[in-house]
Formats: structure tokens, sequence, C-alpha cells
């Protein structure tokens, strides 16, 4: 059966309800090789995932290249996501200034071998340009040609309503998943509001809702992971009792844990387009039954009691992770 769709935006095409993010695709969880990452395309391809989501960050463009090779090679029919702002060398900072939106775009259409993306994001806000200005030099972008729509990553509610006075926004990318609800308090209402899509990410938890928890022990040395609170003890222990009770709920309905996981943010809007990343097929085919799971009011308040809000023990990020990170609440 195919993946139901959802529309990305009020004004975007209709695209699979569970995308893919290829942030794994650049070694940021571990290593991995263009060969796995074009198996892991392949396989989402197959399954009807066709809303992909990359970064000119990821691997310094290896992301944004290997699915361009794989579109190149094959010629699917894909939504593409794509962002920019970030600067990490010779320090990180924000750049959101149009010549360096403009020279990052046209190295990212080059890589994913496009003459355009359908989406292109703000990465992060650069604080000393005003959202208004920045959604003017997208609106220049668009009416060349380069992107169909704009979206925001990991900004407050009054950010994206000063920015969809200006243009309409198609979608805003935060984080959200059961360990992490903060857009809860505002974000995903003022999304419903303005017709813009949710888009979360790291829905799965970074890897704690598989069908085994991600184990710090077995983390490469430069796995990202390594310096998040929630992955360092006496956090990570906690944090894994209280998903495994979760993880015995979901074998107990026949689900996978990660089904069950996106089942529940599915559940919590129908503009909501979350975005899980693998770097493996095989990690992909456990997402694939959540569009089948339909969540009772039993199932919902069982979860509640497993997993409240505010359940997670440490932040999500670390203070050096944090900056651009727009808080509101």
């Amino acid at each position: 059966m195919p993946l139901p769709k959802r529309q990305l935006g009020s004004h975007g095409p209709m695209v699979s309800s569970i995308g893919l993010g290829c942030m794994s695709f650049a070694g940021f969880f571990g290593a991995t090789d263009d060969e796995t990452s074009m198996e892991c395309l392949a396989a989402a391809d197959a399954a009807g995932i066709d809303f992909w989501d990359t970064s000119n960050l990821y691997g310094f463009g290896r992301s944004e290249s290997v699915i361009g090779t794989y579109l190149k090679q094959t010629g699917a029919k894909v939504t593409v996501a794509t962002k920019g702002g970030i600067v990490v060398k010779p320090e990180r900072r924000f750049d959101n200034t149009e010549d360096h939106l403009r020279a990052e775009l046209e190295k990212s259409l080059t890589r994913l071998n496009r003459d355009k993306v359908e989406l292109y994001y703000i990465h992060r806000r650069d604080q000393s340009i005003a959202i208004e200005d920045v959604v003017e030099t997208l609106m220049k972008f668009k009416s060349e040609g380069m992107i169909d729509a704009y979206g925001l990553s990991e900004v407050a509610p009054s950010t994206l309503r000063r920015a969809h006075a200006v243009a309409p926004c198609a979608a805003v990318q935060n984080e959200y998943s059961l360990w992490t609800r903060l857009p809860e308090l505002g974000l995903i209402d003022t999304c419903t509001a303005l017709g813009t899509a949710f888009i979360p990410f790291s829905p799965l938890a970074r890897g704690m809702f598989g069908e085994t928890s991600v184990a710090p022990e077995t983390m490469d040395q430069n796995d990202w992971r390594a310096v998040s609170p929630r992955f360092t003890e006496p956090n990570y222990s906690y944090n894994r009792r209280q998903i495994d009770g979760f993880r015995s709920f979901c074998q107990s309905k026949g689900w996978t844990t990660a089904a069950g996981a996106l089942a529940w943010v599915l559940d919590r809007g129908y503009h909501l387009i979350p975005i899980p990343g693998t770097r493996t097929a095989a990690h992909l085919s456990e997402w694939l039954g959540a569009t089948d799971i339909h969540l009772t009011d039993a199932d919902r308040t069982e979860i509640a009691r497993l997993l409240p809000a505010g359940f997670a023990a440490g932040d999500r990020y670390s203070d050096a992770q944090m900056r651009g990170v727009e808080r509101y609440c």
C-alpha cells in the first residue's frame, strides 16, 4: 500500500507523510559510505518516501552529492529540501546575507543535479539581519526559479509570524518527538494557523526509539551524540529505562518501536511531516508500519503515562550545539 500523502504547506506539493532525513549520510552519527547511502535512498524510493531533506552543511556537501548522484542515475521523482546559512570555518557563525545564501544555493543545486529545489530552508537565523529582509532575499531566489518555496529551521513562533507576513512560509523544521516537546508551546499551533507545514526532525530521538536504544559505548569517536547531555550518564540510563517501557508497549501492540514513535508524531496533526534519518535500508524498514497505526484514546493515554511531556533527562543539545537555536519559552 502506498504511503499516504500530506501537503507541504498550504500551497505546496503533496509528499509522503514520512520523509527521509539525510544528515546520516555525512557520518554525523558514525562511519558510513556512499554505497550504503545509495542503498538507503533506493529503499526509500521503493517505499514511496518521496520527500528528502538535506543541507549544504551535511558532510560539507557529501549528503547532497549522494542524493544528486542517485537522482541522476535513476531519474527518481522526489521533492528535495536543502538548507543554507551556517558557516563552520574558521569558526561557527550564521550568515543570511543574499550573497552568501545565493552562492551556497548555487553550489547545492550543482551537487544535487537540479535546476531548483522545491524547498530551501534558512538553517539557522542570522540575528544581525531582520527576518523580513531574509525573506525578501528568498523571494528573489523564487522569482529566479531557483526554489519553489522557503522554510525556516529552529525558530520561534514570533519569527515565523514576521516572516510569513512578508511571504508565506511553506515549512518550519524544528526538533520534535516524544522526548522533545517544546514546539507544543506555540510553534505547532502557529504553523496550523498560518497553513505552514511543521517538519519534525529527529522524531526517533536520534536512535533511542529503535528496536534497541543506541548505546554511548557503541558510538564512533566522531559521533555527534557523544557530547549530547541526554546520552551522557546519569541521564542516559534514566532515559533508556523510560523508553524501554514504551518499547515494551509497542511490542505488545505488534508495532516496531520506531513505527510507534512515528505514529505518535503523525497523530499530532495533519500538517506534521516527520523526517526520521538513517544511513541504512534496514533501519528504514522499521518505520514503514507507522502510517498503518491509528492510535486510540487508550493508546494515547498509555503513551502519555509511559513518556509524559518533559520526561527526558538532560538538554537535547550541549551549550555549544544550542548556538543559533531560537529560545522562546
